[in-house]
């Protein structure tokens, strides 16, 4: 009697772990080598998944490429689902006076499962501006500043066990448990996170994290901005303005009806 239940959450889990991993992909997609070394799961056991995906819609195999993207049902879906989450519309007004104060441009990122997602941006008005994530991408937590921050203000156990899961992935993106596991500690240390070489060359980024009334991590805000915008005084001045900016908007999530 518990086998069987415990199978199909396990088979859940599994084929949610696959989207995941398609979704990063957008709409290039993913080759079917590449979701096998991300989730760890065997190759037939992902076939079996993405052929069933397929046929329900979710999944949707390139014919030129052979790489698998996330399929037409999934934004047919999406429409069921209110179109702002509190987040979003407790943000908006507050991250649009922060960009005019900060001048780079300000990325909003939340966590999903074992990843962040960017899901707003704010470009700002410095003549140049360091675009290096566009809303709608994913990554494993612990790659960008901004899923650092996240998982530094989780407790340490639970960071530790996602940054774990996600090792796999890591090897994608240059970097690896250590590492991550040293860049949540020292932000952990600081109350925010600052990467001192950011994802586009010659830039740096500062995260802070978002809590949610629960008071669990679920997003960031995060500045990048090129190095020569980023010296020690001008890190502590935007670290301050970010850190009001998080308790702000966490102000106003509190607030909503």
């Amino acid at each position: 009697m518990t086998t069987e239940p415990r199978q199909g959450a396990q088979a859940i889990r599994r084929a949610l772990m696959v989207l995941r991993i398609l979704a990063a992909g957008r709409e290039t997609g993913v080759p079917l080598t590449e979701v096998v070394q991300a989730t760890g799961l065997t190759r037939p056991t992902v076939h079996r998944i993405v052929h069933v995906l397929i046929e329900e819609g979710i999944v949707e195999r390139h014919e030129k490429t052979g790489r698998y993207a996330i399929g037409g049902q999934v934004p047919e879906l999406a429409l069921a689902r209110p179109s702002r989450s509190p987040l979003l519309a407790a943000a908006d007004d507050i991250l649009a006076r922060t960009s005019q104060r900060v001048g780079d441009t300000l990325f909003l990122t939340v966590r999903t499962g074992n990843d962040t997602l960017c899901v707003h941006r704010r470009i700002g008005s410095y003549p140049i501006q360091v675009l290096s994530i566009e809303v709608g991408a994913r990554r494993p937590l612990g790659v960008s500043s901004a899923g650092v921050a996240i998982l530094a203000a989780m407790p340490t156990p639970d960071a530790r066990k996602i940054v774990t899961a996600n090792e796999v992935r890591f090897a994608g993106y240059r970097t690896s448990v250590a590492t991550v596991l040293s860049q949540i500690a020292l932000a952990k240390r600081r109350g925010y996170n600052l990467r001192e070489a950011g994802l586009v060359q010659g830039t740096k980024s500062l995260s802070t994290w978002i809590k949610t009334p629960d008071r669990r991590p679920a997003a960031a805000i995060t500045v990048s901005a090129v190095r020569t915008r980023f010296g020690p005084r001008r890190e502590q001045e935007v670290a301050e303005i970010l850190l009001e900016t998080a308790l702000a908007i966490e102000k106003k999530i509190e607030s909503l009806p």
